[in-house]
C-alpha cells in the first residue's frame, strides 16, 4: 500500500508541473534574506549598509524524488544620490532567479531590476515605494514525464503514446511587481519594519498548451511581511518576522524569529545566529548561522510537519545563504545614517 501511495504522489509531481499554472512562486525560506523578491520596495533598504550582495541556494524532496528542487538567487542592491535628495534616496538593484523542478526538467529564469524611492519622515520613520520589471522564461522536456494513460496499473510505459500534447515547451513574458515599505525606528535599539507587495501585476499569461486562454494568466500574488529588530543588550539583537503570501488559491504564513549574538565586543565584527521558523501547517525551519566583518552565512533546514512527512521522513528541504553588506568611501562626503540597532 505504501509502494502504491508513493506512485501517485510521484504521478502528481509530475502532472503539477505541467498543468497547475496558477502555484505559489518560487519561494525561500529565509525569506529574509532574500528582500527583493519579496517587495521590490526593499531595493537600497538596508538599514545597517549602503550597499549589499547574497546568493540563496534551496534543495527541495530530495529524499523522495530523483530529480528534486533546485532553487538558485543571485541579488545585489545599493543606496545612490543620498545627498542630491533631500532627506532621502534613490534605491537600484536586481536579483537573477534559476529554479529546476521534477524529473520533467522544468526549468524557469527570471531576470529583474528594481528601483526604489526612500524618503524620510522626520528622524525616526522611513517610507518607501519601489517597483521592478523583470524577464521570465520557462520550458520543459515532455519525453521526462509520464501520463496517467501511459501507466498500465503497475508501470509508467514511455513508449505508449499520450493524449496528452504541449503547443509550447519553452516560453517567455515579461512581468511586473510594485511594492510599500515602512520603518519606525524611535532610539537606536528598536527598530520596526513592515511591507506589502503585489507580484505579477500585469497577469503575464503562462501556459504550455494554448496562446490564448484566459485562464493561463498568472494570479496577482499579494505579500505581507513585518519585522523587527531589538538589541536586548551589548550582546544579544534578537529579530522576530512575520510574512504571508497568496495567490489564487493558495496562501502561506510563516512566523519566527532569529538571534544575533556578539562574540567580538564593540563592532561586533564576529556574531554567532540561530533562529527558529514555523511555516503553518508545513514545516518546523530551524537556522544557524555565522558572521563575520560584514559577510554572513546561514543555513536553515525544512522539516516537514505536514501528512508529506509520511513519505519523506520530515526531509523537507535544506537551504543556504550568503550574503554580504557594505559601505561607501566617505572620502566624498557622502553621508550615513544607521537605523537600526547595532553592536
Amino acid at each position: 500500500m505504501k509502494n502504491k501511495k508513493t506512485i501517485l504522489l510521484l504521478l502528481a509531481f509530475n502532472i503539477e508541473l505541467v498543468t497547475f499554472v496558477q502555484a505559489q512562486d518560487l519561494h525561500f525560506s529565509q525569506f529574509f534574506n532574500a528582500p527583493l523578491t519579496i517587495n521590490p520596495a526593499n531595493t537600497g533598504f538596508i538599514p545597517d549598509a549602503d550597499y549589499r550582495i547574497g546568493a540563496s541556494y534551496r534543495d527541495q524532496y530530495s529524499s523522495i524524488l530523483s530529480a528534486p528542487y533546485k532553487t538558485v538567487s543571485v541579488f545585489g542592491d545599493a543606496q545612490v544620490l543620498r545627498n542630491q535628495i533631500e532627506n532621502g534616496w534613490l534605491g537600484l538593484g536586481g536579483f537573477i532567479l534559476s529554479d529546476v523542478a521534477g524529473s520533467g526538467g522544468l526549468t524557469s529564469t527570471k531576470v529583474y531590476g528594481s528601483l526604489a524611492y526612500h524618503q524620510m519622515l522626520g528622524n525616526s520613520s522611513l517610507l518607501t515605494a519601489g517597483f521592478n520589471l523583470g524577464w521570465a522564461n520557462k520550458r520543459i522536456d515532455q519525453s521526462k514525464l509520464k501520463f496517467p494513460d501511459q501507466f498500465d496499473g503497475k508501470f509508467f510505459d514511455g513508449n505508449t503514446p499520450t493524449s496528452v500534447q504541449l503547443t509550447n515547451n519553452n516560453i517567455s513574458y515579461f512581468d511586473m511587481q510594485v511594492g510599500l515599505n515602512y520603518a519606525y525606528f524611535p532610539n537606536e535599539n528598536v527598530y520596526i519594519n513592515g511591507g506589502y507587495s503585489i507580484h505579477h501585476v500585469n497577469r503575464p499569461q503562462e501556459t504550455f498548451f494554448s496562446d490564448n486562454v484566459d485562464s493561463s494568466k498568472i494570479s496577482m500574488r499579494h505579500i505581507g511581511f513585518v519585522n523587527a529588530m531589538l538589541k536586548v543588550n551589548d550582546r544579544v539583537i534578537i529579530n522576530p518576522n512575520i510574512y504571508y503570501t497568496t495567490q489564487a488559491k493558495s496562501s502561506e504564513l510563516m512566523f519566527g524569529l532569529n538571534a544575533n549574538y556578539n562574540l567580538s565586543g564593540a563592532g561586533g565584527d564576529m556574531q554567532l545566529l540561530a533562529g527558529l521558523y514555523y511555516r503553518a501547517g508545513d514545516a518546523v525551519v530551524p537556522m544557524i548561522g555565522f558572521e563575520i566583518k560584514n559577510v554572513r552565512f546561514t543555513f536553515s533546514y525544512d522539516a516537514t510537519t505536514s501528512s508529506l512527512s509520511n513519505f519523506n521522513n520530515m526531509q523537507g528541504a535544506s537551504e543556504f545563504n550568503v550574503m554580504k553588506k557594505g559601505y561607501y568611501s566617505t572620502s566624498n562626503g557622502d553621508t550615513r545614517q544607521v537605523i537600526c540597532p547595532r553592536f
